[in-house]
C-alpha cells in the first residue's frame, strides 16, 4: 500500500508517492494486459500481485509542487487568467447586487453576449505581456484552458451562459500543499472550473491535495429575490444591516474573500460568501488555522483583496473609503495600516465589475517586489517610500474585466513555510 504525505513546511522536501503510481503505471501495464489475456483468471490475479508487490517500495523523495501559505513569500509559481472568450453574465439578481446602477443598461443589452470586441482584444494582450513580465522576473506561469463561455447550460434549477476564466483567484484558494475550489455563488460562473481541471489534476498527481467545496446548486433559494437596490444609499444601509443577496440556503463563497496570512486567514461576509460557506471553510481546514470574519462599511461588499491587501508580514493596505470595523485588533497585534492613494484611473474608463480601487489589488513577487499598474504613480511612489520595488505593468483594459493583478492571478507556490504572524 502507497501512503502520501506532503509536509507543510514550505515549498521543498515535500515527500509524496502520488507519481510513483504514474512512474509503475507503464511498466505495469503490459502485465496487466497480458495477464487479462490469458485464459485463467486466477493465474491473471496471481500475475497482477506479484507485479504489484515487485514495485511497491518506499515513497521517494517528491517536491510538491504546490505550496504557499501567504501573499508575500518569494513567488515562484502562478496561475494567471484568460480573457479569451469573455461574455457579460446574464444581468441577474445576484449579477445586480454586485455591479453599479450606470451599468445597469450595458447588462440588460449585452448579457450573454461578448464583452466588445476590441476592448476585449486589448485585455488579451495586457495580460499576454503580464505573462512575460511575470516570466523575466523568474516566476513560472500557467494558464487556464480556453472555453467556450457562450454556450448555454442548463441545470434543474437555472438556465444560463458562462462567462470567463478571467480571475483564477475568485475560484481557488492555495491553502499549504492543497487547492481548494471554491464553489461560487453566480450562476454565470458555475462551470468556471472546467477552465482549470486539467492544471489541478497535474498539480494532484504530482503531489497535491485538492479539494472541491461542496458545490451549490444556486437555485432560487439561494438569493433573495427581492433584494431593493436602487442607490448607493440603499447599498450602504443593506450592507450596515448585514442583509446581502446571497442567504443562508446553502454553502458558498468565492475564494477572493479570503486573504492569507500564515496560520490566519481573513475573511469578509459578502454578496458572493456566506456565512454558511464560511463556517465550511473553518471546519474544513480545521484546528490548524484560524478563520477570522473582518467587515468594513462597503456599499457593494465582494472580494477583500480592493479594501484589505496584506502585503507583507504584519504589513496591510487598508481601504481609506472602506474601513474595516475591526481595524483596532490589527493595531494591537503590532501590525502597520497603510492607506493607499486615490486611484488616477479616469472617470470615463468602464469598469464594469469592479471600483476604482483595483490600484490596490497588487501582486506581491516577494516582500520587496511589487506588482503595480503603470499608470497608478502615486501608489508606485507610497511602495518606493516603504522600500518596495515596483513592477510596472499597464492592464487597464484588463481591470474592466474586473480584477488588479491580484484577481488575475492564484499563486501556486512561494518558497516559505507555515507561521503565525497575528498575535
Amino acid at each position: 500500500m502507497l501512503r502520501v504525505r506532503c509536509l507543510r513546511g514550505g515549498s521543498r522536501g515535500a515527500e509524496a508517492a502520488h507519481l510513483i503510481g504514474a512512474m509503475i503505471g507503464r511498466s505495469v501495464t503490459g502485465w496487466v494486459q497480458r495477464a487479462f489475456e490469458s485464459s485463467s483468471s486466477a493465474a491473471a490475479a496471481q500475475t497482477r500481485h506479484a507485479v504489484e508487490e515487485e514495485h511497491v517500495t518506499e515513497p521517494v523523495q517528491q517536491e510538491c509542487p504546490v505550496c504557499s501559505h501567504n501573499e508575500w513569500d518569494p513567488l515562484e509559481e502562478v496561475i494567471v487568467g484568460r480573457a479569451e472568450n469573455a461574455q457579460v453574465p446574464p444581468f441577474t439578481v445576484e449579477v445586480k447586487a454586485n455591479t453599479y446602477e450606470k451599468y445597469w443598461a450595458f447588462y440588460q443589452k449585452y448579457g450573454g453576449q461578448s464583452f466588445p470586441a476590441d476592448h476585449l482584444k486589448k485585455a488579451v494582450a495586457e495580460i499576454d505581456e503580464m505573462c512575460n513580465i511575470l516570466r523575466h522576473e523568474g516566476v513560472t506561469v500557467r494558464r487556464p484552458e480556453p472555453i467556450d463561455w457562450s454556450l448555454q447550460y442548463k441545470t434543474p434549477d437555472f438556465t444560463s451562459t458562462g462567462m470567463y476564466a478571467a480571475m483564477p483567484r475568485d475560484i481557488l484558494m492555495v491553502v499549504g500543499n492543497e487547492i481548494i475550489e471554491a464553489p461560487m455563488a453566480w450562476r454565470s460562473r458555475f462551470f468556471e472550473y472546467r477552465a482549470y481541471r486539467p492544471l489541478i489534476k497535474e498539480y494532484f498527481r504530482k503531489g497535491a491535495k485538492w479539494t472541491t467545496a461542496p458545490k451549490p446548486t444556486m437555485a432560487d433559494a439561494l438569493y433573495d429575490q427581492d433584494y431593493p437596490i436602487r442607490t448607493v444609499e440603499d447599498r450602504h444601509k443593506l450592507a450596515a444591516e448585514g442583509k446581502f443577496v446571497t442567504t443562508e440556503y446553502e454553502p458558498c463563497f468565492d475564494a477572493a474573500d479570503f486573504i492569507r496570512a500564515g496560520k490566519d486567514l481573513f475573511v469578509q461576509r459578502s454578496q458572493v460568501t456566506n456565512y454558511m460557506g464560511i463556517e465550511w471553510m473553518r471546519r474544513h481546514l480545521g484546528p490548524d488555522y484560524n478563520i477570522h470574519i473582518i467587515s468594513f462599511k462597503d456599499p457593494n461588499p465582494m472580494h477583500i483583496d480592493a479594501t484589505f491587501n496584506i502585503i507583507g508580514p504584519g504589513l496591510v493596505l487598508s481601504n481609506p473609503d472602506r474601513p474595516c470595523r475591526q481595524i483596532d485588533m490589527f493595531k494591537k497585534a503590532g501590525w502597520t495600516i497603510v492607506k493607499p492613494p486615490t486611484p488616477q484611473i479616469p472617470e470615463d474608463h468602464p469598469l464594469w465589475m469592479s471600483s476604482k480601487w483595483l490600484s490596490m489589488n497588487v501582486l506581491m513577487l516577494d516582500e520587496k517586489r511589487v506588482m503595480v499598474d503603470a499608470n497608478e504613480t502615486t501608489i508606485q511612489k507610497m511602495f518606493e517610500s516603504l522600500g518596495i520595488k515596483t513592477i510596472k505593468v499597464n492592464i487597464r483594459h484588463a481591470n474592466s474585466l474586473g480584477g488588479g493583478f491580484h484577481c488575475w492571478t492564484t499563486d501556486v507556490r512561494r518558497r516559505g513555510t507555515l507561521q503565525s504572524y497575528f498575535h
